[in-house]
């Protein structure tokens, strides 16, 4: 194996690591200055809701972070929570059990993951193409399944516990968000398959020729990133206590913007779910603080807007330092 070889991945880790200290360190500047324009802003009850804010983006980020890497995208998870959100409140009302409900509405998500995955891989629809399109036909379908927000009628309390609830005194959605990171950096950073997705989102055609199947990988993380959508819809319901047809609106905004802030490489083959989650922290923090220090809350759906723009810069500087 040549220097150049073994220099190239040094490179890319220790580019990623001093990302994530970067990440790290405007992470604190942050809270410190939040912190200082307005007391309310660290106290515990505030904190705990920022990370139940983080928990939902995080739980989608974390399979658009295995997506990214493989240079793929979906655009379509903001109009598929709501949509799922919706499905899962409708079968729980129609059959008063919200087991099924929550089976369905994460199923739906998984569906379309699936729908996703088979125009991208079969019908070689370029990601970002196909994703928008399915963005639309969510957005319409859903008012085709319901003109309005569908209610919790029956009033179940496991519905609303889901999204309210606690284990101890941490918020059952940060428990899960928290298990669904830790599932991914292990798939990610300790097994064949976290090999494989880094290989075919840096070289397709290299990975195709070693073995892999690079179509076969990429509609398994279009599924992934549906079923994980689903999940977070239906938390989102119960949050709400309603399938709200238009509550994903520029969610997928939030979380293409916190896994490339995070270092995810839009070229794919680089990327870490540790750099994610400080993503998503740095994006919901600048989030609560505006809403706190009483800011115009327009700027809620700017900042994403920047970032995508600041983070895709930063890529290219890493992509150029990284001999690319």
């Amino acid at each position: 194996m040549s220097d150049t070889s073994v220099a190239a991945p040094a490179r890319a880790t220790g580019l990623a690591a001093n990302g994530q200290l970067i990440l790290l360190g405007l992470l604190v500047l942050l809270v410190i200055g939040f912190s200082l324009g307005s007391a309310q802003f660290f106290s515990a009850e505030n904190l705990v809701a920022i990370l139940r804010q983080c928990a939902l983006v995080l739980i989608v980020a974390a399979g658009m972070t295995l997506l990214l890497i493989s240079a793929e995208v979906d655009l379509s998870v903001g109009a598929s929570l709501a949509f799922s959100g919706c499905v899962a409140m409708d079968v729980t009302n129609k059959t008063g059990n919200f087991a099924l409900g929550a089976a369905a509405g994460i199923a739906f998500g998984g569906l379309v993951g699936v729908f996703n995955g088979v125009v991208v891989t079969r019908l070689r629809v370029n990601s970002l193409i196909a994703t928008i399109a399915t963005l639309m036909i969510l957005q319409g379908g859903v008012y085709l399944y319901t003109r309005e927000a569908v209610q919790n009628r029956h009033q179940l309390p496991s519905f609303t516990t889901l999204s309210t609830g606690y284990v101890g005194p941490v918020p059952i959605p940060v428990i899960l968000a928290t298990i669904v990171c830790i599932l991914a950096w292990i798939v990610l950073s300790r097994t064949v398959a976290g090999r494989s997705i880094y290989a075919v989102g840096a070289n397709a055609t290299a990975a195709r020729l070693a073995g892999l199947r690079p179509e076969r990988l990429r509609f398994t993380l279009f599924v992934l990133t549906g079923l994980l959508t689903g999940l977070a819809g239906l938390i989102l319901a119960s949050l709400m206590n309603a399938g709200q047809p238009t509550a994903g609106r520029g969610f997928e905004l939030t979380v293409v913007a916190a896994v490339i802030l995070g270092g995810t490489s839009l070229s794919g083959g680089r990327g870490t779910i540790l750099g994610t989650i400080l993503g998503v922290l740095v994006l919901k923090v600048i989030d609560n603080g505006i809403i706190i220090l009483r800011w115009n809350q327009d700027l809620q759906m700017v900042v994403p807007g920047v970032v995508i723009i600041l983070a895709t810069w930063l890529d290219q500087v890493r992509r150029r330092g990284d001999g690319h």
